[in-house]
């Protein structure tokens, strides 16, 4: 296969990869506390030897998480908790820790603070958060201290990944940090508000049209490639 149909191929699965990565994107604007994320593209140049020149391909080779803030809305609802700045909620899964911005939580029967599907969110110390909500009116604090009543009862421990490049989208709204987390030592907490998922629908859309030309156009060049080989095999037959 001529080396420009390869060169071609790949450039359109990183396109389809990055298609994908957009779409995903548009589809959770919405998505309390959700993630932009993008494809990152690496250059691979080969040396063919001799008077040949080299040869240049694209790939996509992983993704990347935008880690800018999006918008607080405010909801009044006890236990609606939102993150300004720096840091993560950390809840404990089937698959281990994760980290997340999306903050709409519930006190379960057992008194454990849960994700909307039972996932305990976790303190400090990485022990599930009890909340008893039999006592009175829960408060929770800018530096996530729960009290009712004004007295401490527990508190909501917030994170940040040892290195932020490690950060690996794990499921939905949650991420996994390859390189491990440790407390974020000055929080701020917002009861009562969640935090809006910072895609820009504008960028988004934008964005998508652009890739969707650029795989066109690579489509093209293949669909013209193909003919012209065409066009030589028949010729040779007849010839």
């Amino acid at each position: 296969m001529d080396n420009s149909i390869y060169t071609t191929l790949n450039r359109q699965s990183g396109l389809m990869a990055e298609m994908r990565s957009v779409a995903n994107n548009i589809a959770n604007i919405s998505t309390t506390g959700f993630r932009r994320e993008g494809v990152i593209f690496a250059e691979h140049v080969a040396d063919l030897g001799g008077a040949e020149p080299s040869l240049s391909m694209a790939s996509a080779e992983g993704r990347s998480i935008t880690l800018t803030q999006g918008t607080l809305v405010q909801t009044g609802g006890s236990f609606d908790l939102a993150i300004e700045g720096e840091g993560f909620f950390m809840v404990q899964t089937p698959e281990g820790q994760r980290l997340t911005r999306a903050g709409a939580f519930t006190p379960s029967e057992q008194g454990i603070l849960v994700t909307a599907d039972g996932m305990p969110v976790l303190d400090p110390g990485g022990a599930p958060v009890f909340v008893p909500t039999d006592a009175g009116p829960v408060a929770i604090a800018r530096d996530g201290t729960i009290s009712v009543e004004g007295n401490p009862v527990g508190e909501i421990g917030v994170f940040v990944p040892r290195d932020p490049n490690d950060l690996v989208h794990a499921e939905g709204t949650r991420f996994a940090a390859a390189g491990g987390v440790e407390p974020f030592e000055e929080p701020a907490i917002f009861q009562g508000f969640l935090e809006n998922s910072n895609v820009n629908a504008v960028a988004e859309i934008a964005r998508m049209i652009e890739v969707q030309r650029a795989y066109e156009m690579g489509q093209g060049f293949l669909d013209a490639e193909d003919q012209r080989i065409r066009a030589v095999i028949q010729s040779l037959g007849k010839s």
